[in-house]
């Protein structure tokens, strides 16, 4: 989302949320510390690795691949907030008649118990396509545990503050996230693109330096796509990238329990910056004090923020169907860079591809209401990152700022444009790992 430019979004909230604050000093290590095989641990298990006794049961199945199974033994959800409304359910039926009886008793609106029948159903459908043959237990597990977290937040909403940090406890949103989204992606159709880059910026951030991605946007399930395919090799990246994130990420109540478990700048997208005129101001205001919290954090150093300087999700052309990324708004990419270069800490700006919009597609039209149909898929997806674009080298021959501004932000738009198409080639075109270039070296991420 884009929050850079005078017209641009973000929302903000003063209620203070719980902070997870991880940094990452010159001298500490990436990916061998306790509490990372820890959590490597818990990425194979659902919701119930929070619990003490779950946390036991981790602890003996050490090293196994995440299992359906798993998430079917008996929890104690006292300690999480669980309401056990939805927690106690043993079955799609026991399920589904739960968002009926508290329409009825008028503690769940009706709209957003459509809209959670809706997301159920489409759901099952994505993960039987799998063929996993645990997909049964794997849907109602996750789901009963989503629509706890959703009803939660219907009773007492969660506010977001401007930087929000993810909520890893006493609950873990964040692993939460993961577990739901796994099921969606083939992994054997999957690709990342030059994965040592990824390591390079692991030893940028050891440094204290700061790293940008500027990428493109396909879906609400971006942040999740990314940390799953990085989650073995670059667990620290998946675990710590903040994302520039637009409202209604996090005033859908569909959508805010996963929104929780990342680590977010929130922002109001242009898109929908005068949606309701009379709040227009408030959105600019609300994006002056975010754009002030972003600017804390590259000054602190051993930052990654993700941002799409496109202002929103890339939609397919009208005619001919067909995915690209949407272009990229110069003068927000201007900004992100000075940002950078003003926060007294050596920064550098990567090109990041990301292709996963058939499993949780955009609607085709940027629609003002929030409460977006959820249309769900099991595919194949991809990230590609490039070499960083140095500004100087690139807008060497420019004449103006304003020249500099349109052919810098072009250049990071031109890679990120190589780099879906060889993705597209990988995985819709069903090539593999024959559609690597010289410039883009595709290998898959270990599920």
């Amino acid at each position: 989302m884009s929050i850079l430019s005078s017209s641009s979004p973000t929302l903000f909230f003063s209620t203070a949320n719980p902070r997870v604050s991880v940094s990452l000093s010159p001298t500490s290590t990436v990916s061998t510390s306790p509490s990372v095989r820890s959590r490597s641990i818990f990425r194979r298990f659902p919701y119930l690795a929070f619990s003490r006794a779950a946390n036991a049961a981790a602890e003996t199945f050490e090293g196994k691949k995440w299992s359906s199974s798993s998430a079917t033994q008996p929890i104690s959800g006292s300690e999480l907030g669980y309401s056990h409304t939805f927690i106690d359910a043993l079955s799609e039926q026991d399920l589904l008649s739960v968002i009926q009886r508290e329409v009825e008793a008028g503690t769940l609106p009706k709209h957003i118990a459509h809209s959670m029948e809706e997301l159920y159903q489409n759901y099952k459908n994505a993960v039987f396509q799998s063929g996993n043959p645990r997909a049964e237990d794997i849907v109602l597990s996750n789901m009963r545990v989503a629509f706890d977290r959703m009803f939660l937040d219907v009773k007492e909403p969660f506010e977001f503050s401007p930087y929000h940090e993810a909520i890893q406890e006493p609950f873990n949103y964040y692993m939460f996230g993961q577990n739901y989204i796994r099921p969606l992606i083939n992994f054997r159709e999957s690709y990342v693109g030059n994965v040592s880059l990824f390591s390079e910026m692991e030893e940028q951030l050891k440094q204290g330096e700061n790293v940008i991605l500027i990428s493109n946007h396909q879906s609400e399930a971006d942040p999740a796509v990314i940390a799953l395919l990085l989650e073995t090799t670059n667990p620290y990246i998946s675990e710590n990238i903040i994302y520039v994130a637009g409202d209604r990420v996090i005033t859908d109540p569909l959508c805010k329990p996963f929104s929780m478990g990342r680590n977010l700048l929130c922002v109001y997208s242009k898109k929908h910056m005068n949606d309701v005129p009379e709040l227009a101001d408030m959105k600019r205001r609300a994006n002056t004090r975010s754009l002030k919290e972003m600017a804390l954090l590259l000054r602190g150093g051993s930052k990654i923020i993700w941002i799409a300087p496109s202002g929103g999700r890339d939609r397919p052309d009208p005619v001919t169907n067909q995915w690209f990324p949407a272009p990229f708004d110069a003068s927000s990419l201007d900004n992100m860079r000075r940002l950078v270069d003003h926060a007294g800490v050596v920064g550098h700006i990567y090109p990041l591809a990301i292709l996963c919009h058939d499993i949780m597609p955009p609607p085709p039209q940027v629609e003002k209401e929030i409460g977006e149909k959820r249309l769900i898929s099991f595919h194949g997806t991809g990230i590609s990152v490039a070499p960083e674009v140095d500004f100087q080298n690139a807008t060497a021959s420019c004449g103006s700022p304003e020249e500099a501004k349109a052919v810098y932000s072009q250049a990071l738009y031109d890679s990120v444009c190589e780099q879906y198409n060889v993705l597209q080639s990988a995985i819709n075109g069903a090539k593999g790992l024959e559609a690597s270039t010289s410039s883009v070296s595709l290998s898959q991420p270990v599920d």
